[in-house]
């Protein structure tokens, strides 16, 4: 089997971690393939906070309700969704355009997207502009199809959470891959969370925490159930 394969149908979520420290090249293998997954247009609205030190692991795991795969872990990695990025990731492709010898042409093409796209995903103040955007796209959506762009901060938000959420399966098969197990968890304080990591609310929302380390031999990996192909896919 492929090893990508076998990495991913054999990635379980892992409840109880036995004691090891995870090396400074594993740690950076791990995230450099949370970065690589896609994300809309190419905008990365996601952070990554690992935490291993033993002080703040305990306070992490505290407010991940104490849960066994937090309290036992050798990292944990807060995926963060990241609105608040989108002009300086933006203006930091832009200069790399620009080092890398891309044409005056493209380098245009890619300015007034990224110029529309900061009109497009911008709520404004109180979500004013996002209530114009509204009324706008919805008369012009009476005579063709055409997509409903994030209007407000709460849909900003949501479209950060899918590109985080890609970023975070890279993440956990890049882990299996490596020899190492993960637990993705949804359980957590997270408002003290987010202050403890010192998030905005205007800009920050946690999507999930992922729990790294080695299976403990000691816990016992329950059977797993999958639905069979034909509940879950419908082909056309």
């Amino acid at each position: 089997m492929n090893d990508i394969l076998e990495a991913l149908f054999h990635r379980r979520a892992v409840k109880v971690f036995e004691p090891v420290k995870i090396p400074q090249v594993l740690r950076e293998q791990i995230l450099d393939a949370a970065r690589h997954a896609p994300s809309s247009f190419n905008m990365q609205p996601y952070r990554f906070f690992w935490v291993e030190s033993s002080a703040r692991m305990a306070t992490a795991a505290k407010l991940c309700l104490g849960q066994m795969p937090a309290a036992t872990a050798s990292a944990l990695v807060v995926a963060v969704a990241d609105i608040g990025s989108l002009a300086a990731t933006s203006q930091a492709q832009l200069e790399w355009m620009r080092r890398s010898g891309f044409s005056h042409a493209k380098i245009r093409d890619y300015e007034r997207t990224a110029k529309i796209g900061r009109i497009l995903f911008m709520p404004g103040p109180l979500g004013i502009f996002g209530a114009v955007k509204w009324a706008i796209f919805r008369l012009v959506n009476l005579w063709k199809a055409i997509g409903m762009p994030p209007l407000f901060r709460q849909d900003v938000l949501k479209w950060a959470t899918k590109s985080t959420s890609l970023a975070c399966e890279n993440l956990m098969i890049a882990a299996e891959a490596l020899g190492l197990n993960t637990c993705p968890m949804e359980g957590f304080d997270s408002r003290r969370l987010s202050r403890f990591l010192g998030l905005s609310v205007r800009y920050h929302e946690i999507v999930m925490v992922i729990a790294i380390g080695k299976k403990s031999p000691a816990y016992a990996e329950p059977p797993q159930w999958r639905r069979p192909l034909d509940a879950t896919v419908t082909v056309l």
